[in-house]
């Protein structure tokens, strides 16, 4: 009877604790943030009374149910305060909770890494939500037997799960701290490392007579069959996102994905997909050099000379597009108006990948007059080919890879956080399930059948909400928000202004172009503007 007191009083202590919590986040937002946003609550308050589908999105809602829009100014203080309430709840569990992602291997040894080790997984599972985000790993490729065999040496980590950790600690949008990663930090969080060497795109065994397997979009599948039997199955959304060769494999993969789990039965997860850095173009190179190894070689013959190394599956819709020539469906701004799955691109104007593969190396030497001009193109062309992208985050900066930085919420495009955009896009998604639910429920027609067949891109704009972010000003790192730059030679911080010299930037022609005083284009930039 006495521990069933105890037990009783532990319990109580627990929906106690858990009250205070859930005043806090209510009281927690600042007072101006509240003052400016009462306008829009008192409205929101009329139209939940009135709108039954409204109350149901509400109940069913997809995120942590907190508006982290209310707080961003002060962001960071607000979920410090969070984490230290939520903690004192822990002994309310059996254990503390543990961050970090653990391996698995793969049940189906058939699938396998480029060695022929296993393929697997690391997950870190959030029992009481129903959102998932699996992200694929980066890391180029190889294309033929003398590229693998380079990359088998130097780098096996890519080839091989022979030597992989046992867990892993996410950074960025796989944090699961909400100071890092307010918006996913309590989804189901999965990390697919790179072992294929195929952008995520082939489907052919090793055998006797072959020195490596190529089975990327093989292992995501298997990987997918097995979280359906950890709580996938009860998904709302399942996020595919990857940086690099992993922001190209969620292009060529997104599709694959949906209909599998559509074909299993599963029509209600909404797959979706978040592509950083992938976004790569088949443009000529600065300098043609000879395609003998991957860096050096251009972006069209690697491609062409890979997808057929490794057998590469491309999506179906892209492979009609280009029936023969299926290479064009690796470049981002090709395969994507070919997409059904609604995919937000993350994208630096100067990408350092895309600079390396067209042979611009910026190794502490300035930059002469026609790479600077190289560089300018090639940040107009990236506009160009995002121009009809709906859900997209382009900072004119010269970086590599974002959404697994742990400063990836501090770049901005025109006073906007990518952490924004993509809370915009989440919920103009959810507006756009919500309502053409509401619209197949009162029409027993046959159109809701064919809604699968078409692209699912374009979301409705939400008054205040941008999704179509891309930086307009002209050279690398014009965004004072970009991430700091070292010197190559001294491994010093460059300010912005010293960066743009090393560069070969030319202050007076500049401004010349842009119409203003040299003087006071040299103050912005001193004052990182």
């Amino acid at each position: 009877m006495q521990s069933r007191g105890v037990a009783r009083s532990s319990v109580g202590l627990c929906a106690v604790r858990s009250c205070m919590l859930l005043l806090f986040i209510h009281m927690s937002a600042p007072m101006e943030a509240r003052k400016v946003r009462g306008g829009r609550a008192q409205a929101r308050r009329a139209q939940q009374q009135q709108t039954p589908a409204f109350r149901e999105r509400a109940e069913g809602a997809e995120s942590f149910p907190l508006d982290f829009t209310a707080v961003e100014g002060n962001m960071n203080n607000f979920m410090v305060q969070i984490k230290n309430l939520a903690q004192s709840l822990y002994p309310c569990s059996a254990q503390r909770l543990d961050h970090d992602m653990k391996l698995h291997f793969l049940k189906n040894e058939s699938v396998t890494c480029n060695d022929g080790s296993p393929a697997g997984y690391y997950i870190k599972e959030s029992k009481g939500s129903k959102r998932w985000l699996l992200f694929l790993e980066g890391g180029w490729y190889c294309f033929n037997r003398q590229t693998c065999d380079s990359r088998y040496e130097t780098m096996r980590r890519l080839m091989s799960s022979t030597k992989w950790p046992l867990s892993r600690t996410g950074t960025g949008i796989l944090s699961p701290q909400p100071e890092e990663n307010p918006h996913w930090w309590n989804a189901n969080m999965v990390f697919i490392p790179y072992c294929s060497s195929d952008v995520w795109s082939g489907v052919t065994p090793k055998t006797d007579n072959s020195d490596y397997a190529f089975m990327g979009s093989l292992i995501i599948k298997e990987v997918v069959n097995e979280l359906l039997t950890k709580g996938l199955d009860n998904a709302k959304v399942l996020l595919l996102a990857g940086s690099s060769a992993g922001g190209t494999g969620v292009l060529l993969n997104v599709d694959h994905v949906a209909e599998h789990l559509e074909s299993q039965g599963y029509s209600g997860v909404q797959v979706r997909g978040l592509a950083d850095s992938g976004w790569f173009l088949d443009n000529k190179q600065y300098k043609i050099t000879n395609c003998l190894d991957t860096i050096s070689c251009a972006p069209t013959e690697a491609i062409k000379r890979g997808i057929r190394y490794w057998g590469g599956l491309v999506p179906e819709s892209c492979r009609q597009a280009h029936v023969g020539e299926e290479w064009n469906c690796y470049f981002g701004y090709k395969v994507f108006p070919t997409l059904k799955s609604p995919v937000f691109v993350v994208q630096w104007l100067f990408d350092e990948a895309q600079l390396t593969v067209d042979n611009i190396h910026l190794t502490g030497q300035p930059v002469h007059e026609g790479q600077w001009r190289y560089i300018q193109k090639l940040g107009q062309e990236l506009r160009n080919t995002l121009r009809d992208v709906p859900a997209m985050f382009a900072p004119a900066c010269l970086s590599h890879e974002l959404i697994t930085r742990t400063s990836w919420m501090d770049i901005q495009v025109k006073g906007t956080s990518l952490l924004r955009a993509l809370h915009c896009w989440d919920r103009s998604l959810q507006d756009n399930n919500n309502s053409n639910s509401n619209s197949n429920n009162n029409n027993n027609s046959s159109s809701s059948s064919n809604s699968n067949n078409t692209p699912k891109h374009k979301t409705p704009p939400i008054r205040g909400c941008p999704l179509h972010l891309i930086d307009s000003c002209p050279w690398p790192h014009c965004n004072p928000t970009c991430p700091t730059i070292q010197d190559q030679m001294t491994g010093q911080e460059m300010s912005p202004i010293q960066f743009l010299k090393h560069m070969g930037f030319d202050v007076q022609k500049m401004a010349q172009q842009q119409g203003m005083d040299p003087r006071k284009l040299l103050g912005m930039l001193n004052n990182g503007n």
